[in-house]
């Protein structure tokens, strides 16, 4: 067997709570693994499992837990019962009143070796001499018998407020689980949601979250009711806090963007304190994807991306599904991949952007919407920095004002889209209406696709939104009973629905005239507010209603549209659906034209 020397010392000096210091964080001890343990994992979709350790270093033990990505080291066998390993990088912290090693990254020197000496617990060193010490070499797990055990209550330790222990090792976010009870994090704040207020048959209540981020990972935390009003103001984006004495539980992943297993619950007796030593904490951490990748990344993931805006909408109202008054705003972002993609911003996003001239903008935490093409949109946990101080956004901007401000930008999508079809607009291949319906298009088995451009004459009104089920991703129609709107499909009913536009509207150019067909997001591009409003209207105002129509009329619109046969009451026919509907970006329209002009062909 080869020999190997162990760092003698090492595990008297981490059960030592008086020291931790730059010297033994950076000391890559080598020890030996003497047993490795999957502790309890909760239950449910996205959980890692977790492990124990218990290293020694020949003399002494110590009690470990290994970071969820050293996991492949015990899953493939790599570390097992008396491998000698190198800890690369680790932390401490206090768990009742004893020190935990947090073993942040390591590597195997011999996968498979004897056990080196007969190693007593170290942890045991400092404690009364009526507490029982184990057996010599006996633990491999950390049972009972290695807690000591008292038969009073230990006196109450003074100074145990963040401010008293912010000298101390902070426990790292990567190593929150819910079994350790007693911790405290030093974190940045990279998010901060608004209030958010809810009313339901069982009663009434308001939350917020905030993002968290240390050097080892992200964690969202959320407040409800009296948190809110004792914690809210206390938090503000890009600072830092010590923060303690909240709930570690699984995270509520319909809820969260984070890759975070656990989320943190703030009470009433959560301490949070501002930190002014950022030191060791990180900027936000990016990594960025090209707009001109979008097409690779599924709907609805989550991304980080940077670019330069271009363009600037002004805010729009519009009334959430719960009734309340809300803003959206969007712009758009360009980037050295040529492309070009639409992003909304939501809340209080959307009314704090308003940045002139033509800022950098990273984003993290966007979702990715494939409606028709590719867009952005924000989500509660997004992170926005304009003109922020990264080698990344140096290079944009030097790129865009050395030049980049006059190329042609393909875009991803510039507006609302829909339909699910994988066709994109294109400038080049744009027909005319005429020349859809003489060519056929729509008459073969498969659907066929084609790009026009196009101003609407007029849009149906008598029927243009049904009552769809409120609960996302649902959208099927409720029937009005007499316990309220019941969805058959989600076997519920609920108060009030939520209206989708049903579009049917007719639209020309030089050549002639299409009827095309739509539903939401179409409805949205054409009157910019959501089929709620649009059915109050009607039913309140029928003048106010007719106004809202007629906004639509005479506008045009670059439109990418699907062609279909299907049959109807035994009548077949070519039904033309909308998958994209683009405003005209003249800047756009202008630079593309000129493109043309430019090219040998055309002088």
């Amino acid at each position: 067997m080869s020999s190997v020397q162990l760092t003698a010392g090492i595990c008297s000096r981490l059960a030592d709570t008086s020291e931790l210091n730059d010297d033994l964080l950076d000391s890559k001890p080598t020890v030996q693994i003497l047993s490795v343990k999957k502790v309890g994992s909760a239950s449910g979709p996205n959980t890692n499992d977790r492990y124990r350790a218990i290293v020694s270093d020949g003399e002494h033990f110590f009690q470990a837990m290994l970071a969820t990505q050293l996991n492949k080291l015990v899953d493939s066998g790599e570390i097992t019962k008396h491998s000698i390993v190198s800890i690369d990088k680790f932390t401490c912290n206090k768990v009742q009143e004893k020190r935990l090693l947090i073993i942040l990254d390591m590597h195997v020197i011999i996968q498979e070796h004897d056990k080196i000496g007969n190693p007593v617990n170290a942890g045991e060193q400092a404690t009364p001499a009526v507490q029982k010490t184990p057996a010599l070499g006996a633990p491999t797990t950390a049972s009972s018998s290695t807690i000591p055990q008292t038969t009073t209550n230990p006196p109450k330790r003074q100074g145990s407020t963040p401010a008293a222990r912010g000298k101390g090792t902070p426990f790292p976010i990567e190593g929150l689980s819910p079994y350790q009870n007693h911790w405290m994090i030093k974190a940045r704040v990279t998010n901060k949601s608004d209030i958010k207020v809810w009313s339901n048959q069982r009663g009434e209540g308001k939350l917020f979250s905030v993002v968290l981020m240390d050097d080892t990972g992200e964690i969202k935390a959320t407040g409800f009711n009296a948190a809110v009003d004792t914690l809210y103001d206390k938090f503000e984006e890009g600072k830092v806090y010590w923060i303690s004495k909240a709930k570690v539980q699984l995270a509520k992943k319909q809820f969260s963007t984070l890759s975070n297993e656990y989320e943190l619950q703030l009470d009433r007796s959560t301490e949070v304190e501002e930190c002014h030593d950022t030191t060791g904490l990180p900027t936000i951490r990016y990594n960025f994807v090209s707009l001109g990748s979008l097409e690779e990344h599924p709907k609805d993931s989550i991304i980080d991306v940077i670019g330069v805006v271009t363009d600037i909408a002004s805010p729009s109202e519009f009334t959430n599904r719960l009734g309340r008054q809300s803003v959206k705003r969007e712009i758009t972002l360009v980037d050295r991949s040529g492309f070009s993609v639409r992003c909304t911003l939501w809340g209080k996003h959307a009314e704090n952007f308003n940045h002139p001239g033509n800022p950098i903008v990273a984003l993290k935490g966007v979702k990715v919407s494939d409606f028709g093409g590719r867009s952005l949109s924000t989500t509660g946990a997004v992170a926005i920095d304009v003109d922020p101080d990264i080698a990344e956004s140096h290079a944009l901007r030097g790129w865009f004002d050395a030049g980049g401000n006059n190329e042609q930008f393909k875009a991803q999508s510039n507006s609302f889209g829909g339909g699910g079809g994988s066709s994109t607009f294109s400038r080049e291949e744009i027909r005319s209406l005429n020349d859809v319906k003489d060519s056929g298009l729509g008459t073969s088995d498969k659907p066929e696709f084609f790009s026009a451009r196009a101003t609407v004459m007029h849009v149906k009104n008598d029927n243009i939104a049904y009552p769809a089920c409120p609960t996302q991703g649902c959208n099927k129609k409720v029937f009005d009973q007499h316990d309220g709107w019941r969805c058959e499909k989600c076997d519920r009913s609920y108060e009030r629905p939520e209206y989708r536009y049903i579009i049917s509207l007719a639209v020309a150019d030089y050549s002639g005239q299409l009827w095309l067909q739509g539903f939401n997001d179409l409805g949205l591009a054409l009157f910019n507010k959501p089929a709620n409003d649009v059915v109050e209207a009607k039913d309140r105002d029928e003048a106010e209603f007719n106004k809202i129509m007629e906004s639509a009329i005479g506008v045009t619109y670059n439109f990418t549209c699907r062609a279909k046969q299907d049959t109807y009451n035994d009548q077949t026919r070519v039904r033309y659906g909308v998958q994209k509907i683009i405003p005209l970006n003249y800047k756009e329209e202008a630079n593309y034209l000129m493109g043309l002009l430019s090219t040998p062909w055309a002088q």
